[in-house]
């Protein structure tokens, strides 16, 4: 860790990614899009390290890419190669606890009692999860309970899916659409700090068909809308909140982008902080895992090799280097080299 000190330094990681885009931008709208990226990641601009602001380069260097099918194309690629190398894959088998003797992890105990017996075990479910609820506490000295519940994580999200029967490729949206809501600094304080479901929103609205057409039938439109949201810790009813709340998405993108929305959606589904809790097995809910702050980023973060358990490994959001499609398959290259 020390070695890298200098490093730090030098790119001023002490500032926060809105401090960092400040000292070189005056224009304030500017300054907000130069900074947002962080949320792609579940990260406050102005709580995150600007290390982060290697984003930017990121993108311009090697852009951004699309996988044609979605990400789920991704997904099926990744199952192919697993299997092509000897792997197995058992569906709809529930992990009901990871076994540890000897200070080492010795396997795992399935739902049905089914014990499987294992050199390593590599878990890509949150980290936080893994820990309380799969790993007896009695054997965990340093990701204790406690550790889990004092560490800071991610905002959630409230996503909606939907295919409309009518195409809305004027040339006025693009395959990814950046929507800023008339407050910034404050909007973020609602939903990292205050944790209330404020009045306004900013968005991120994904139109896939712009670029891969079969995403939807001829004639047809398929999106995605994303709005952060605060996570479980807020107390948010989603269960009478999250309707209320679609409706007011949809009612902006009708009366600002998409007009006649409503009357045109054929296929919709919405997800809240409550799926990422009760289908991902999301700590708090949280979208992106462990937040990236400066104290949890880098060595700080949890660690791809367990410091509990040395045949113990963790790919996904909340270990290293961190959130998004990049980051979580960066993780499992780190943890294939860390086994072999």
């Amino acid at each position: 860790m020390m070695k890298i000190v200098p490093d730090m330094i030098k790119l001023k990681s002490h500032k926060t990614v809105y401090q960092y885009a400040s000292s070189f931008i005056k224009n304030e709208f500017l300054r907000q899009c130069f900074s947002f990226h962080p949320l792609l990641v579940g990260g406050n601009p102005f709580d995150t390290t600007s290390i982060y602001a290697l984003i930017h380069y990121l993108e311009r260097e090697w852009g951004i890419h699309y996988a044609i099918g979605g990400t789920g194309e991704v997904v099926k690629g990744l199952v192919r190669f697993f299997e092509e190398l000897g792997g197995k894959i058992h569906y709809s088998t529930e992990v009901k606890e990871i076994t540890v003797k000897d200070r080492r992890i010795s396997g795992v105990k399935l739902a049905d009692n089914t014990f499987i017996p294992a050199d390593s075990v590599v878990s890509n479910a949150d980290v936080a999860f893994t820990y309380r609820n799969l790993i007896n506490e009695q054997h965990r000295s340093k990701y204790t309970n406690r550790k889990i519940e004092k560490m800071r994580y991610s905002m959630s999200l409230f996503v909606i899916y939907f295919g409309t029967k009518k195409r809305y490729n004027t040339g006025e949206l693009a395959h990814h659409n950046i929507i800023l809501g008339p407050r910034y600094k404050e909007l973020l304080n609602d939903i990292f700090k205050r944790k209330i479901i404020a009045e306004d929103f900013s968005l991120y609205l994904h139109m896939p068909t712009v670029t891969d057409s079969t995403i939807a039938p001829d004639g047809c439109e398929g999106f995605y809308v994303l709005s952060p949201v605060p996570h479980l810790a807020s107390g948010t009813d989603w269960k009478t909140e999250a309707k209320p709340y679609r409706d007011k998405i949809m009612q902006f993108l009708q009366e600002t982008y998409l007009p006649g929305l409503e009357e045109n959606i054929i296929a919709e589904h919405y997800i809240d902080p409550l799926h990422f809790q009760d289908t991902l097995n999301s700590y708090l809910g949280s979208a992106f895992s462990v937040e990236p702050i400066f104290t949890q980023s880098a060595w700080f973060r949890p660690h791809n090799q367990s410091e509990d358990f040395e045949n113990l490994y963790f790919t996904g959001a909340g270990t290293h280097p961190g959130a998004g499609l990049p980051g979580v398959l960066s993780s499992a290259k780190i943890v294939e080299k860390l086994i072999n």
